[in-house]
């Protein structure tokens, strides 16, 4: 297998050959088995109610996702809820981006660098993680990839005033997507600074991120009134410093190494050294060389080796501002990964998925690495040169798969919601009383509420939607000791030895004393990050 020539000169098969690629990565085992985790659930049961509820809920928790829940909520009121259902934005939204990332890789250095890194972004294993994921982390990558395309289109001489507004709404979509997505402009801002961009262009940028920013602004003020939902995240501590000082450790070898080779690219056409020698082989023998054979970038083509008015081929002109592989991917990929580091020392916020948009400037730094490593076999044998990149993605594939494989078991995740929904359904009787501990695993019932038919929450003051709460509101501990003494029989819900926490807050203790020394334990199961356990009234002392 190698590479076609006939695909480096299309860039649209540059950009649709990765999006298929990673399409068929997202689909394999797309349903994990059949699990949801706890992070899926919450989006689950909140695309399952009414947009009245979704907006009473966002007023006291998650507005941060308001725009991703609203849209899952058209989903599942169209298609249904199911796993497939669920993650299939995501599919779609990091093939979007790998597109993305191919054509602004070919843009700025060849078709052989857009390939790798549009091939490269799928097969990242927190790319892969995140491929199958219900959350929106990965429709936020993909705005950030459109984003950073139209931007080098803007450098390369290709804006237009709809070209700015396509940017800042892309930025805007994304930062309601998530708010940190905003990140993404100081990053742009060095590209634009790295490749000296025009005054004008400069300009534009600030006017369309400046207008992208204020759109996002009350969405970031309001969502730190509930800043408390993030309490879970850890201190920053130097041991979570290894994984960003590796990923800007590869990328600024991508770099280093793309622009000792130009980025891998003929000034002026956009061909590494592979598609040049073709390109070269092509030349009839009057020394004209067929246009149809330039696999650089539309509007570098049309300037370089433009027919003059004599019929000669004229040099290329240069293009102002074009920037390099390295202006871009350098960027993208730092400054979130700095920026976040710098925000969680005011408060801690480091979670690699608040910026996994960062891994497009990986991914294209990786395919520079691909493009050098092309240009050099092409010096020494131009056939040879065509079956690296498919010898790179098989080696990389095979290498993964431990990684690809566990991603896609339900081990990969903390728990399994559906797993534990499936266990009550099997253990409970009617009648039965059931507990939450803590009440967040609530999610269990509100996922699969057909699972829990016959059974009754007995802590349970008000609904999630009557309260407008993820979990809903539990009632006083007294009432809740009152309505457990009352059960003959209950079911507890909670989380499995080595996922618990330490029980907090009173009423969770009032549940865990009161099942301690007025039942006895009949079933204590464990799947999945969850446990199941059925409770029994003891006898009265004394009683017949």
């Amino acid at each position: 297998m190698t590479c076609d020539p006939r695909v480096l000169r299309r860039p649209l098969l540059v950009g649709l050959i990765p999006a298929v690629w990673t399409v068929v990565l997202g689909l394999w085992g797309l349903s994990r088995q059949n699990s949801v985790w706890r992070d899926e659930a919450a989006t689950w049961q909140v695309a399952r109610r009414s947009t009245g509820d979704i907006v009473r809920m966002l007023e006291h928790v998650d507005v941060v996702h308001s725009l991703y829940y609203l849209c899952m909520h058209g989903l599942f009121a169209g298609f249904g809820p199911s796993t497939t259902v669920l993650r299939l934005p995501s599919v779609l939204a990091v093939a979007a981006a790998a597109a993305c990332v191919a054509l602004i890789g070919h843009r700025l250095a060849g078709a052989y660098v857009g390939l790798g890194a549009g091939l490269a972004l799928g097969l990242l294993p927190a790319v892969q993680f995140y491929l199958q994921e219900g959350r929106p982390y990965a429709l936020v990558a993909a705005g950030s990839a459109v984003s950073t395309l139209l931007l080098v289109n803007a450098l390369r001489g290709r804006a237009r005033k709809r070209t700015w507004a396509a940017y800042a709404c892309a930025v805007l979509v994304c930062g309601w997507l998530n708010w940190l997505a905003l990140l993404i402009l100081p990053a742009h801002l060095i590209t634009l600074l790295w490749s000296r961009a025009p005054r004008g262009v400069r300009v534009r940028w600030a006017v369309a991120a400046g207008a992208a920013t204020a759109g996002v602004l009350p969405l970031a003020l309001f969502s730190l009134d509930q800043s408390g939902q993030v309490s879970w995240v850890p201190p920053l501590t130097w041991h979570m410093m290894i994984g960003p000082a590796i990923l800007l450790a590869i990328g600024g070898l991508g770099g280093l190494l793309g622009r000792r080779t130009g980025t891998g690219t003929a000034p002026g056409t956009g061909m590494g050294a592979a598609e040049r020698t073709g390109a070269a082989d092509r030349t009839d023998r009057t020394g004209r060389a067929d246009r149809t054979d330039l696999a650089g970038p539309p509007d570098l083509a049309n300037r370089a080796g433009r027919p003059g008015p004599t019929g000669t081929v004229e040099p290329p002109g240069p293009v102002t501002g074009s920037p390099s592989v390295a202006a871009v991917g350098l960027p993208l990929l730092a400054v979130p990964q700095l920026g976040l580091i710098g925000l969680s020392l005011v408060k801690p916020l480091f979670v690699d998925r608040y910026i996994l948009f960062s891994l497009l400037g990986l991914a294209l730094l990786i395919g520079a690495l691909i493009g050098r490593a092309v240009d050099e076999v092409a010096r020494r044998s131009r056939p040879a040169a065509r079956c690296v990149l498919p010898v790179l993605v098989a080696v990389a594939l095979v290498a993964l798969l431990p990684q690809s494989l566990a991603k896609r078991s339900p081990a990969s995740r903390v728990d399994d919601v559906l797993a534990a929904a499936e266990r009550t359904r099997q253990l409970k009787h009617d009648g039965d009383g059931v507990l939450f501990i803590p009440a967040a695993r609530r999610d269990t019932w509100l996922v699969t509420p057909d699972a829990f038919t016959g059974t009754r929450d007995i802590a349970l003051a008000e609904t999630p939607e009557e309260s407008g709460t993820l979990k809903g509101v539990e009632a006083s501990p007294a009432r809740v000791r009152a309505a457990m003494l009352a059960q003959r029989r209950i079911l507890l819900v909670t989380d499995a030895t080595g996922v618990a926490r330490p029980t907090r807050g009173r009423r969770d203790r009032t549940k865990a004393e009161v099942l301690a020394t007025h039942f006895t334990l009949v079933s204590d199961e464990r799947i999945r990050g969850r446990r199941v356990a059925v409770y029994e009234r003891l006898a009265p002392a004394g009683g017949g």
